[in-house]
């Protein structure tokens, strides 16, 4: 009842929270009971499982409600607006290429050629009448919209552009092959701008969904995922796993994106989340919260919720109170050139590279063998910099220096060769 009152009152979105039940086996305080659990103060709470929570407002209101976190779903009262919303959370951000020469009619109409680059950038594909305030300047001056990209395409480079479309592209596969999972809108339910996409990129609206489709299919090979991700060039590669930045996923294998968006569009990305887990051996997605991912040259996992493809089932652990918390290496790998400490990133692990403190990643995952680590290589790490330690044994820092300048030696000379 106070969900159907409230959907009637609802003149844009509607924001749906409640309890979630997940499975986190360090939470003592709380025992199960029925659909529910009881509190340490004696007092009942309904949970919800997180699929059980999205059925039921599907099936109140007759909708398809879209997950943001645990418990909290967005329900558009305008269905183009909810498509709207689905599709912007999955598009790419892109820069415009950049101005590479500036041919003398480039430059005498740049201040009315930059609106349509922007919209090209966009939407990877040039606008049709209506979709941007300069038409009627730009359509008087080159008398089509492609005649005045034909003069930007003469100042920049025609690869980027290419790649923008192709990005593009990609972002409406997932986007269609996603909207599978509830009632795949009609053509003339979608956003007009949507629509022009679908036409320019793909020809038909039937043919982006048989792409889709395929794409969707290809998801049941758990070897080509497997492939997948050992062959990203994005992440850092465990035997059994990738693990990437949050802010990179949209510059994954399509299929990768895919695959996490079927995580996300059903359950919710946790919404603190700082990496992304793909699990190679089993259909699992995990993702993982660190708050001091930045700030921290090895920060400390805080939270991580756990999904399960197969059932859809969740399970979330808090590290907050954990003596020997696990710990992050090898930033600069997570994330791309780009990221804004990527630099800074890239030089503490080259650092700790040469000290040798990464030779055995597996006996450093956590936090009290790491710094056990530090110490038997007397050193010390302030910032993201390393440094040694000054009040140790003399000839023990001398070995170790030595053996610190030998592999700098061995690396320079490795680089040389490449």
């Amino acid at each position: 009842e106070a969900l159907i009152k409230a959907w009637k009152l609802t003149k844009q979105v509607l924001i749906v929270s409640a309890m979630v039940l997940i499975d986190d086996h360090k939470n003592q305080d709380k025992l199960g009971y029925g659909d529910g659990i009881i509190t340490a103060r004696n007092t009942f709470q309904k949970y919800y499982e997180q699929e059980e929570l999205k059925s039921y407002i599907d099936q109140v209101l007759n909708v398809d409600s879209i997950p943001i976190d645990l418990g909290i779903f967005f329900v558009f009262k305008d269905e183009k607006q909810g498509q709207n919303f689905r599709a912007s959370r999955l598009k790419t951000r892109l820069s415009t290429p950049r101005i590479n020469s500036k041919n003398q009619k480039f430059v005498d109409y740049e201040e009315q050629l930059i609106p349509l680059m922007n919209f090209m950038s966009d939407r990877g594909r040039l606008p049709v009448r209506g979709e941007i305030a300069e038409e009627a300047d730009l359509i008087a001056e080159f008398g089509s919209f492609r005649r005045a990209f034909r003069v930007i395409m003469q100042a920049t480079n025609s690869v980027e552009w290419d790649q923008i479309t192709d990005k593009r592209r990609q972002d409406l596969l997932v986007y269609l092959a996603l909207s599978k999972f509830g009632n795949r809108p009609k053509f003339s339910q979608l956003a007009e701008v949507v629509r022009n996409d679908i036409k320019a990129l793909f020809g038909s609206y039937n043919q982006a969904c048989i792409l889709a489709d395929l794409m969707l299919f290809s998801l049941g090979d758990s070897e080509l995922i497997s492939k997948c991700c050992k062959n990203s060039s994005i992440g850092y590669k465990f035997s059994n796993s990738l693990l990437v930045h949050v802010s990179v996923v949209a510059k994954l294998d399509p299929l990768l994106r895919l695959y996490e968006g079927c995580a996300n569009r059903t359950i919710g990305r946790l919404n603190e989340a700082t990496i992304i887990k793909f699990h190679t051996k089993l259909p699992i997605i995990s993702y993982l919260f660190y708050p001091d991912f930045d700030t921290e040259a090895h920060p400390v996992l805080h939270t991580s919720m756990h999904i399960n493809l197969r059932d859809l089932s969740v399970s979330y652990q808090s590290y907050t109170n954990e003596y020997n918390p696990p710990i992050l290496h090898r930033k600069d790998a997570l994330v791309t050139p780009d990221y804004p400490d990527y630099e800074k990133f890239a030089k503490l692990t080259q650092q700790e590279e040469d000290r040798g403190l990464l030779n055995d990643l597996k006996s450093i995952q956590n936090r009290i063998n790491w710094l056990k680590c530090l110490e038997e290589n007397c050193t010390e790490i302030k910032g993201h910099r390393v440094y040694w330690q000054t009040n140790v044994d003399p000839y023990r820092l001398k070995i170790l220096k030595s053996a610190h300048a030998t592999r700098k030696r061995e690396r320079k000379k490795q680089l040389n060769q490449e």
